[in-house]
C-alpha cells in the first residue's frame, strides 16, 4: 500500500537524551513548586530561586536552579491516565494506549527513521530495558533499544557482548561471520518473517560493534576523567547521565536513561533529599558539560515522569497520583533558553494556560530531530499508522 509523502524538516539537533524517572515525578518539590501555597499543599520545602528572575524550583535542586536560564520547562503537561503503565506508555510514545495495537517507543521511531552513525546503534537503553514502552510496538524488533545489561554506576562496569571471546583471531571471526550470513541467506529464502530479518539486523549491529575500537570505546567510562565523574556524582544518576552523553557524542542517536523510583505516597521528603541531590547534580553537570563541549545546541534533552501527584499532601506525608498537571524539562537542541511554557494554577492542580498533551510534546521532539510526526510507517499487515496522531509543533517553544 503506498503511503503519501510528507513535509519533511532539516533537523535542529543531531541526538536527544531522554531522561526518564520512573514513578510519576512530584511537580511542587521539582519543577513548579507554589511558595506562596499553604503548607498542605506547597509540601515539606520551602522553594528556592533560580537563575530566572522570579521563578522558584525544589528545594533539592539547588544545582538545576543556577542553570534555569539555559532550560525552558513546560508547567502545563496534562494527560488522563492515573495509572503508571497507561501514564508510561503516553510518554514514551505520544499515544493514548489502545487494546487494539501496541504504539513503538520514541527511541525505536527515531531508530527507523534515522538510523545508524558510526558503527553505533541509533537507541540506547540505560541502563536497561526496563520498562516495556521503551520497545518496538507494532515496529520490527530490529528497531529496538541496545541494552547495556548493568549499571554504569557499578564498580568495574563493563557493556556485555561487546568483546570477542580472547580465543577467537580476527579471521576466525570474519569467518563465522561469513558462515553466519550464508545460514541466514538459506533461511531468509525459506521464510520471510520479521524475526529473521531483525536477528540479522541484531547480529550485523553486534558485529559492528565488537569489530570498532571507537565504537567499543563509546561505552567505555573509564576513558572520561576522574574528576568529572566526581562532578557528574559517583551514584546512578551522575554516572548514568555521564554515560548518556558520551555516547551522544560518539554518534548515538536517542539515549533513553531512567532513574530512581519517584511514587512517593508515603514520606515524599526522605525520598527527595536522597534521590533529589543526587539527580540534580547529575543533572546540572550534564547540561553544562553539553555546553562546554559545544554540543548542547544540536542535543536534545528531554527529563519526563509518567505524570504528577497531588497538589495536597495526603496522610501519611506524600502525594498521590495526579495526571491532570505536572511539568517536563528541556534543554539545548533547539529549544529557548529561560522559557516557562504554561503554568498551573494557584495549588498545582490543573493546567491554568497553555495546555500541552503527549502528543504536543512528541510532534515537537519529532520536528527537532528533523522527523515530521505526520508520516505514517507501515505496520504488519500493510497498515499505515501516524507517527504521532494530532498534536501540534510548539513552535513557542522553539528557537
Amino acid at each position: 500500500m503506498e503511503v503519501a509523502p510528507v513535509e519533511s524538516f532539516k533537523p535542529v539537533a543531531d541526538s536527544i537524551i531522554h531522561i526518564y524517572l520512573p514513578g510519576g515525578m512530584a511537580q511542587h518539590e521539582s519543577w513548579d513548586p507554589k511558595p506562596f501555597a499553604a503548607p498542605d499543599y506547597r509540601g515539606p520545602y520551602s522553594p528556592i530561586k533560580t537563575s530566572i528572575p522570579g521563578e522558584y524550583v525544589g528545594a533539592t535542586f539547588a544545582e538545576t536552579a543556577k542553570i534555569m536560564d539555559r532550560l525552558t520547562v513546560i508547567r502545563s503537561m496534562t494527560h488522563g491516565e492515573a495509572a503508571h503503565e497507561r501514564g508510561t506508555h503516553n510518554m514514551f510514545t505520544g499515544y493514548r494506549p489502545s487494546p487494539a495495537i501496541k504504539f513503538p517507543s520514541f527511541g525505536s521511531v527515531i531508530s527507523h527513521e534515522l538510523g545508524s552513525r558510526e558503527n553505533l546503534p541509533p537507541y540506547v537503553a540505560v541502563p536497561n530495558q526496563s520498562i516495556p514502552d521503551q520497545g518496538t510496538g507494532y515496529m520490527s524488533s530490529a528497531f529496538g533499544p541496545f541494552a547495556l545489561g548493568s549499571d554504569p554506576a557499578d564498580k568495574g562496569f563493563s557493556v556485555r557482548d561487546l568483546l570477542s571471546p580472547a580465543d577467537i583471531d580476527t579471521k576466525r571471526f570474519d569467518r563465522r561471520r561469513s558462515l553466519l550470513g550464508t545460514v541466514d541467506e538459506h533461511f531468509r529464502t525459506i521464510e520471510k518473517s520479521d524475526s529473521i530479518t531483525a536477528m540479522d539486523s541484531f547480529y550485523q549491529a553486534a558485529y559492528g560493534l565488537i569489530s570498532s575500537q571507537k565504537a567499543r570505546e563509546a561505552f567505555d567510562l573509564t576513558k572520561e576523567p576522574e574528576k568529572l565523574r566526581d562532578e557528574y556524582g559517583r551514584n546512578q544518576a551522575g554516572q548514568r547521565f555521564l554515560l548518556a552523553r558520551r555516547l551522544v557524542e560518539s554518534g548515538v542517536r536517542m539515549v533513553s536513561v531512567t532513574y530512581g523510583s519517584w511514587d512517593h505516597h508515603s514520606n515524599i521528603k526522605g525520598s527527595f533529599d536522597k534521590g533529589g541531590p543526587e539527580f540534580d547534580k547529575g543533572f546540572a553537570r550534564l547540561i553544562r558539560d553539553l555546553e562546554d563541549r559545544g554540543m548542547l545546541d544540536r542535543t536534545l534533552v528531554l527529563v519526563s515522569s509518567e505524570f504528577g501527584r497531588t497538589p495536597k499532601i495526603n496522610s501519611t506525608n506524600g502525594r498521590d497520583h495526579w495526571p491532570r498537571v505536572f511539568s517536563v524539562a528541556m534543554a539545548g537542541g533547539g529549544v529557548k533558553r529561560g522559557y516557562i511554557h504554561g503554568a498551573s494554577d494557584a495549588l498545582g492542580g490543573e493546567p491554568d494556560r497553555d495546555a500541552v498533551g503527549p502528543e504536543d510534546l512528541a510532534k515537537t521532539m519529532y520536528r527537532l530531530l528533523g522527523i515530521n510526526g505526520e508520516k505514517r510507517i507501515v505496520a504488519d499487515g500493510g497498515r499505515p499508522i501516524d507517527i504521532i496522531n494530532g498534536g501540534r509543533i510548539m513552535s513557542e517553544l522553539l528557537v
